[in-house]
């Protein structure tokens, strides 16, 4: 009887992906490293000042929205969203470009879940200050969540059918049940986000595709730049994949309807 094989891990494998990572998702990796490099130093107090604080919040605090992602609380935290984090990021960006990546979550992708935090936990009477990528996970989950909920609409267990979109809240469940000190308030927010960009309600916040385009035309952003995703290179497009040339059963051409969601018009 044959011995089924084990799959192992492959360094080879591994440093070729990583050499393939697009560009903002490398950028992203390096400044959770920084960060966390930083905040060894005994310069200032890195959390105090880049954290997400229900407490703290006004107008002079809104930086923390984009710092907060990037400043974890130990190595072990920061490596751990960097392993849940890489894989969901370099899809989206090389489904959405560069440009656009940069723009999302520097923009509405984390300003909005942000705000969510903050009205559930003063709402809630409470909130602790969060940071880490969690957010971002989380949010990226809830959109491969609403995607494999319109291929694959239910999951199997025993008799039951469990829809394919809670598994992210499940998740978000365990982490509370399991990990101590986790904010469930935040991974709830980021959730929440990413379904409603999953869904399509988000897809107005992008910015425009002729902007995208004036703008890397006029820097020379894929000539000048390693790993950049250009807005025409992108592994789905805007539309979905192009349609196919073979015909198909009954003469017509195939038709592949692609994953990646459409951003702005």
């Amino acid at each position: 009887m044959p011995t089924p094989s084990v799959p192992s891990f492959s360094t080879q494998r591994a440093r070729s992906y990583v050499l393939r990572l697009p560009l903002f998702t490398r950028a992203v990796i390096v400044a959770i490293c920084v960060f966390w490099l930083l905040d060894l130093l005994p310069l200032w107090d890195l959390r105090k000042w880049g954290s997400w604080s229900p407490a703290e919040f006004g107008f002079k605090s809104l930086y923390r929205m984009n710092t907060f992602p990037f400043i974890h609380l130990n190595i072990f935290h920061a490596i751990f969203n960097i392993l849940a984090l890489t894989p969901l990021l370099e899809r989206f960006e090389s489904e959405h470009g560069t440009l656009t990546s940069l723009a999302m979550f520097f923009g509405p992708l984390t300003t909005l879940p942000a705000l969510l935090y903050i009205v559930l936990a003063k709402g809630l009477g409470g909130g602790t200050p969060v940071m880490g990528a969690s957010m971002w996970v989380f949010l990226l989950l809830g959109v491969e969540a609403i995607r494999t909920y319109r291929t694959n609409p239910y999951l199997t267990i025993a008799t039951y059918n469990i829809p394919t979109w809670t598994t992210p809240l499940a998740l978000a469940f365990c982490l509370l049940a399991f990990v101590p000190g986790s904010s469930f308030l935040g991974h709830i927010s980021g959730l929440v986000v990413g379904y409603a960009f999953g869904l399509g309600y988000l897809k107005v916040l992008a910015p425009p595709e002729w902007g995208l385009r004036w703008v890397e035309g006029k820097l020379n952003l894929l000539g000048r730049l390693p790993h950049y995703v250009s807005v025409d290179q992108k592994t789905y497009g805007r539309f979905g994949v192009l349609p196919s040339t073979s015909p198909g059963p009954s003469g017509s051409p195939k038709i592949i309807v692609g994953g990646g969601q459409r951003l702005g018009p």
